[in-house]
């Protein structure tokens, strides 16, 4: 029996195909997404300005 999340992908899910491992993380996304709508923390997420921050810095940092 597995104990860790580590040892599930170290003896299962490493020596499945990248696609299969694909195909995987979507059914747990999908899984998770349907358990709980309130999973993604709005305050990790990206305002407008600091999509418009992130947008000049890169512009700028390009002329260095």
């Amino acid at each position: 029996m597995y104990c860790t999340a580590q040892e599930i992908y170290i003896q299962v899910i490493s020596v499945l195909s990248p696609s299969d491992r694909l195909r995987l993380v979507a059914l747990i996304i999908n899984n998770l997404v349907q358990y709980n709508t309130n999973i993604v923390n709005q305050s990790d997420t990206w305002t407008e300005q600091d999509q418009l921050d992130l947008a000049i810095f890169s512009t700028q940092s390009d002329n260095l």
